[in-house]
């Protein structure tokens, strides 16, 4: 009603202006005739007093309240979740306990805050978090999330976008190479898997798109679907310490990594060390530093391990030796079963621009991190192994024709402390 009365001013204000330059044309022809000035300042008064009957409805004090609909249902629900959800309802919902959501507030309650205006008051930062957390949780539409909140789609989206952005701000302080005490404790946490001399495992997994404007066929996987490619390092925590997003779900794992930021930092400013080479270890002269491991289809490096490819002439050592550091390097598809599964919004198809999908997945996985580093639970009905839509399609294994004899060398001196 409020926003029709302004309109109405607006359109009064017009009127008067109207009026007056319609007086100051016709002043030459004032002088023809008396009645004739009569009927312009009888007009002019009428007009006026409509003026000012518009003006004064008008209220004196700005509140606005037409400005959103009323969504009474979302208040209630948010109410009932604060007060009557238990521990197990909570972490459900948001797959995460309620003092770990609190913690991450902590984290983020100042980007999210926005400034009170006279038109509305703005949705507290926990509210906000609590809609981007079931947008990741959940394959619910923005729709979806908007009923249950009570907030318009367009709020839902944004909401989304930006708390994904701030989540990216946590990357480098969550996400990082071990170094110094973690370093040990993540080699040791290797051995007691099966695997010496190691603080990682790398592997990829597809992350479901829609079918890109620009390039598609790039895109199209060999599973028969549209994806990009996520590649990370895992410790023996389940936790990622380097990721790389983003490229297209055809390309093979081995060229994905040869353009990596971690193959390019290793390889051009360290020297062919991803960690320090004080921690290495000398056997039978062979020096093995702390290296990643990885499936057949990553190349074989002084720094990155792989199993042994012609399985029709391996040795039993050899065989041992598979053995071991593919029980080690399961924590990488263990990681990213538990990221999926806590994560729904990676599982199905992201119905985003491919431009954007990075920085979900990298939000996403800064968020597996913290749940990861609190020990939050993991429950069975989150478990989406059985879904093929997620599993990594398989990959001709990388021939090194060329490789280095060092290389291999290193490989051998493990192979030997077995």
């Amino acid at each position: 009603m409020k926003l029709i009365l302004f309109l109405g001013y607006q359109m009064a204000m017009l009127a008067m202006e109207d009026t007056s330059e319609q007086t100051r044309r016709t002043q030459p022809r004032i002088r023809r005739g008396h009645s004739e000035v009569k009927q312009l300042l009888k007009l002019r008064r009428k007009r006026r007093r409509r003026c000012l009957a518009i003006l004064d409805q008008l209220p004196l004090k700005s509140g606005r309240t037409v400005w959103k609909f009323d969504r009474p249902q979302g208040p209630e629900f948010w109410s009932n979740a604060l007060k009557h959800f238990d521990d197990v309802e909570w972490l459900k919902r948001f797959r995460m306990s309620r003092r770990t959501f609190e913690y991450l507030l902590g984290l983020v309650e100042q980007h999210l805050r926005r400034k009170t205006t006279n038109w509305r008051q703005p949705l507290e930062p926990r509210v906000r978090l609590a809609i981007a957390l079931w947008w990741y949780a959940t394959p619910s539409e923005y729709r979806s999330i908007s009923c249950i909140f009570g907030v318009g789609i367009t709020t839902v989206c944004m909401t989304v976008r930006e708390v994904g952005a701030v989540l990216k701000t946590l990357l480098h302080r969550f996400v990082s190479m071990p170094s110094g005490t973690r370093l040990q404790e993540t080699v040791d946490g290797f051995a007691a898997r099966g695997y010496p001399m190691c603080a990682g495992a790398i592997d990829g997994t597809h992350i479901p798109i829609l079918t890109p404007r620009h390039d598609p066929a790039s895109y199209y996987n060999r599973k028969g679907w549209h994806s990009v490619v996520l590649q990370a390092v895992v410790d023996h925590n389940l936790c990622f310490t380097d990721l790389f997003v983003g490229r297209p779900g055809r390309m093979h794992d081995a060229h994905i990594f040869a353009n990596s930021h971690l193959f390019k930092k290793v390889e051009d400013e360290q020297g062919g060390y991803l960690f320090p080479r004080e921690v290495s270890r000398t056997v039978n002269g062979v020096e093995i530093p702390v290296h990643i491991i990885g499936d057949p289809a990553y190349p074989l490096r002084k720094w990155l391990m792989k199993g042994f490819t012609n399985q029709q002439a391996l040795t039993k050592q050899e065989q041992n030796y598979n053995g071991h550091l593919n029980s080690a390097r399961m924590v990488a598809e263990k990681s990213f079963g538990r990221l999926k599964g806590r994560w729904r919004c990676l599982a199905k198809r992201l119905d985003i621009a491919t431009a954007s999908v990075s920085d979900v997945v990298l939000a996403c996985c800064v968020l597996h991190n913290i749940c990861e580093i609190h020990k939050e639970d993991f429950l069975p009905e989150w478990n989406i192994a059985g879904d093929q839509r997620c599993q990594v399609p398989s990959q001709v294994a990388h021939q090194d024709p060329q490789a280095h004899t060092g290389y291999q060398a290193i490989r051998e001196a493990v192979m030997s402390i077995l």
